[in-house]
């Protein structure tokens, strides 16, 4: 019994690292995040900003090629249909295939904070931000996270980045007087 687990546990890992070999390399789109962030900072309204918050989820989640696209626009569907665990399994799949990109790390923490897995969510926000330092959408998760984990401090400092990224961020209220994340001193 036990030659034909370590068979099925090779066999596993073989077929992990091959799938991984086969994702392309996907080209950076850093002149692109630059612009946008860049425009969002100078936005002057809310719905300007808006706007621009959508080209910045067009960027990151525009898949390496058209098997990750496909597994993730997969896994999106089915995590907005509450099917958690076919999510889980989508995304598990596309971070096996294309392990640098980013967005499958993102959306995986996604579904966990969803299902109150927490820690499981910090583990892959981590791993997002490591490919993908500005991903505003991953600091914000990562504040909320924390911020469901009553760790205030870290919560406030992740999003404090975040605001800089973008300060339109819905969750920028959570930092005004009286908020959650409130800076310490002005309680109401």
């Amino acid at each position: 019994m036990y030659p034909a687990i370590c068979l099925f546990v090779a066999s596993v890992v073989f077929s992990a690292t091959q799938a991984a070999a086969t994702c392309p390399v996907s080209e950076p789109q850093t002149e692109d995040l630059d612009r946008v962030i860049a425009r969002l900072q100078a936005a002057a309204t809310e719905g300007q900003a808006q706007a621009l918050n959508t080209q910045l989820w067009e960027i990151w989640t525009t898949a390496p090629d058209e098997r990750a696209q496909a597994i993730l626009d997969r896994g999106m569907r089915r995590r907005s249909g509450y099917d958690f665990l076919g999510a889980l399994a989508d995304f598990d799949a596309l971070i096996a295939y294309c392990p640098d990109y980013a967005e499958g790390w993102n959306q995986r923490a996604f579904v966990h904070f969803l299902t109150r897995d927490f820690e499981a969510a910090l583990v892959d926000l981590k791993q997002t931000l490591i490919l993908s330092p500005r991903h505003i959408g991953a600091l914000s998760g990562q504040a909320l996270t924390l911020m469901e984990l009553s760790r205030p401090d870290e919560a406030r400092t992740v999003l404090n980045t975040a605001l800089a990224l973008n300060p339109w961020l819905p969750e920028r209220h959570l930092m005004a007087p009286g908020g959650p994340l409130a800076p310490k001193g002005t309680d109401l």
